[in-house]
């Protein structure tokens, strides 16, 4: 009989200060585990901490060092790290001879070489337990494509990439990896977003949410970010063991065209 219970467990969630990082702490904190909170915003990722009765570490996933000291500050503190889940990201919305150069380096530096790191970096705490979940929370736009987000769908893509090569390594010592790809979210990043779409596309902001957001989608709603936490939840549980590897779709029949 599996458990869904997380006892025990020590995870990190990086992005954890809003949105579907906050959504995935609590999850896991009321299904057991102990959460490490991970966040620039130093201010409300202490409350998600807090609410989830876990820790708090301040870092911008950006810098290599930042990523080694995460993993290092929840080893020194819990001894073992189970579960990882990549959130942290952000978004750029510019035609691509407009795309700023510093921010494709610092996007890809976020949203894929902190993933890779911070996987690498708990890799051999997993591996000697013979047990790990690691989560990435890639896209939609992982799957398919749309313009004025190369830097966004390129870090996106990669991710799916590195989650299938690192779970073929993973599988003879228990650890799973697994991506999960939502359509858009009801998060302060997409919200955001809605004004930036307007300007580079030329029309207004509800036209945004209806021909650019929800357009592609069968149901025409926004995904809450408690419906990633649910299934990000089920994938760090013993029952989805035999999951990895897996490009995972929360996105409304956004790719079954």
């Amino acid at each position: 009989m599996f458990t869904s219970s997380l006892n025990e467990r020590v995870a990190i969630v990086t992005g954890g200060a809003s949105g579907i990082g906050r959504a995935i702490a609590l999850a896991l904190a009321e299904a057991g585990a102990v959460v490490v909170v991970a966040d620039m915003n130093e201010l409300d990722g202490r409350i998600v901490a807090e609410q989830a009765g876990g820790a708090f570490v301040a870092a911008d996933l950006a810098k290599q060092a930042a990523c080694k000291n995460l993993v290092d500050v929840a080893l020194e503190r819990f001894g073992k790290v189970d579960i990882l889940i990549n959130v942290a990201g952000f978004q750029h919305i510019d035609p691509v001879e407009d795309f700023p150069e510093d921010v494709w380096n610092r996007m890809l530096a976020v949203m894929l070489t902190a993933p890779f790191l911070l996987t690498k970096y708990v890799w051999p705490s997993m591996k000697a337990q013979g047990w790990g979940r690691i989560v990435h929370i890639s896209s939609a736009h992982g799957l398919v494509a749309s313009p004025f987000k190369s830097g966004y769908i390129s870090a996106k893509h990669g991710l799916i990439g590195l989650t299938r090569t690192t779970a073929l390594e993973g599988g003879p010592y228990g650890i799973t990896v697994n991506a999960i790809c939502p359509a858009y979210v009801r998060t302060p990043l997409v919200e955001n977003q809605i004004a930036d779409q307007a300007r580079t596309r030329g029309i207004s902001e509800d036209e945004v949410i209806e021909k650019v957001m929800l357009e592609p989608a069968a149901v025409k709603r926004l995904i809450e970010p408690e419906e990633v936490a649910a299934m990000t939840l089920y994938l760090c549980s013993d029952a989805a063991g035999a999951i990895t590897g897996s490009a995972l779709t929360i996105d409304l029949g956004w790719t079954a065209r």
